[in-house]
């Protein structure tokens, strides 16, 4: 690897941001290992290629670095878009539940019933059930919570409603909750976001919950594949217009595609895809490191010619 004309520079570098936490960047551009006959020889335990400690031509740590900060300034866009996202779902849901009683998050009327079921876990063979354990992390986000309608129905002994006791709520809370609850309560939630079937919904919850923590603990997402790939909504327009390969739903941009047709129901006017997309196109020109890492199969850009006009 070419480390440019300032070893000591890249030596702080190095020091700055962890040999290991960097390793993960050049990955890819380290050389394929080839048997005899001109094939790439397969890891026995991965099924992957297996890869040499030297580098493939034209890796420098500048390209690294610039694929670093690229991964960053990705991460930071999908937050900003998740943001909106958690906000409203959790709006929708303490609407759509609130309404109907004020403290339905504390009754299980509203649950389906298998979650209230105790069960054993497979693995550790110890008794367990769904919805005592939300209950029980629902009361740990509001002894943590220190936002002053929280703190006000503390001091005061109030009864908490549905519409506070949202803002304490994280985003995998949330997505949990929804998971939990019978049908026809999750089909009104999927309603506000234009989706007929509510499965999709919580498994586009779950998913986004994934890339947010990926996010927010600062992983790497501009080449992560997920082992849940998000489901395609059939029949939806948005949807089949941005993905013509489903292999892109367990990567970066069917996920941006995803967060994008929410946004979609929340702000029509949001120009958060196009402006992702612009971002997604600054990927560092590095050996080893095309577009199919963040999902995009069949072009080396962003389609962005979709978008029309």
């Amino acid at each position: 690897m070419d480390v440019g004309p300032d070893p000591q520079r890249a030596a702080r570098k190095l020091s700055q941001i962890g040999y290991y936490r960097l390793s993960g960047f050049w990955y890819p551009c380290r050389e394929i290992e080839i048997d005899s006959q001109g094939e790439a020889v397969l890891d026995t335990q991965t099924g992957k290629p297996r890869r040499l400690d030297a580098f493939m031509p034209g890796t420098s740590l500048q390209g690294i670095l610039d694929l670093y900060l690229y991964d960053k300034r990705l991460r930071l866009a999908v937050l900003d878009a998740i943001e909106r996202i958690e906000v409203h779902i959790r709006t929708v849901i303490a609407h759509e539940l609130g309404r109907l009683d004020p403290v339905a998050h504390t009754m299980a009327s509203f649950i389906n019933q298998r979650f209230l079921q105790d069960y054993q876990d497979r693995k550790s063979r110890k008794k367990r059930n769904t919805w005592n354990e939300w209950v029980e992390d629902h009361g740990k986000h509001l002894s943590r919570c220190s936002e002053d309608c929280i703190l006000w129905h503390k001091q005061n002994d109030k009864t908490m409603p549905f519409w506070v006791v949202v803002e304490a709520w994280s985003f995998g809370l949330a997505s949990r909750y929804y998971g939990l609850l019978k049908r026809r309560h999750q089909l009104e939630i999927a309603k506000r976001f234009e989706i007929d079937n509510p499965k999709v919904l919580g498994d586009w919850l779950r998913g986004i919950s994934d890339f947010r923590n990926r996010c927010a603990h600062h992983s790497r997402v501009w080449n992560y594949a997920s082992k849940n790939p998000l489901p395609m909504l059939k029949g939806d327009s948005f949807m089949e217009h941005w993905i013509d390969d489903e292999v892109s739903l367990q990567r970066l941009y069917g996920a941006s595609v995803v967060i994008a047709r929410l946004i979609k129901t929340i702000g029509p006017n949001s120009k958060w895809f196009k402006d992702f997309g612009c971002l997604l196109d600054q990927m560092p020109d590095l050996p080893g490191c095309d577009f199919t890492a963040v999902g995009i199969m069949k072009t080396n850009q962003f389609p962005h010619d979709l978008f029309g006009g």
